[in-house]
């Protein structure tokens, strides 16, 4: 039994046709290494992600262990979102938190959640990620949670409305603190 807090191994969002859209691999130290195999070169991880592609390119599942590598996975639209831990690992917890972040991706980009969405909001995903998942260690599967924290308010709603009320409140507060100063004297 793994009593490690460090339960993912990578996370990837590939496209249908096989290609990487956004890649994290996690190799905090300390971690235990276990028997599978560490995924550290780029031509390993290559590998991994067409192998893993292959087995998992037709929706219908939603788990699988492949290469020594528990995967739990989601299909949306033209993406397939990975979790990828030790076979050990809880997989509903790995599946909460890709539900929590398919979620919030989805909250954030208004359900179009597609490569080109994606990859135009990039820094949202990226965001959301994070907020999941920190070094391996997943750390949130609220999705609502996760996308309010990753929310930015728009430019165009944040207006600052300047009325003669609130200019004569101002005078009136600069009035009265400029006679207050001049009492002291």
């Amino acid at each position: 039994m793994n009593l490690s807090l460090y339960t993912v191994t990578a996370f990837l969002i590939i496209d249908t046709d096989g290609h990487r859209v956004l890649a994290k691999y996690y190799h905090p130290k300390g971690h235990p290494n276990g028997e599978s195999k560490k995924l550290t070169t780029l031509k390993e991880q290559r590998a991994f992600e067409k192998g893993l592609f292959q087995k998992t390119k037709k929706a219908g599942g939603d788990i699988i262990l492949y290469d020594s590598h528990l995967a739990v996975y989601k299909h949306s639209l033209d993406l397939i979102f990975y979790i990828v831990g030790d076979p050990t690992e809880n997989e509903l917890m790995l599946n909460a938190a890709l539900v929590a972040f398919s979620d919030a991706v989805m909250l954030l980009l208004r359900n179009q959640v597609e490569k080109r969405g994606v990859l135009e909001n990039l820094d949202l995903v990226l965001l959301c990620l994070d907020e999941t998942i920190d070094d391996g260690i997943i750390v949130e599967t609220d999705s609502t949670t996760i996308a309010s924290r990753v929310s930015r308010p728009r430019a165009d709603t944040t207006e600052i409305v300047i009325n003669e009320q609130t200019i004569l409140s101002a005078y009136q507060t600069v009035k009265e603190k400029m006679q207050q100063r001049i009492g002291q004297l």
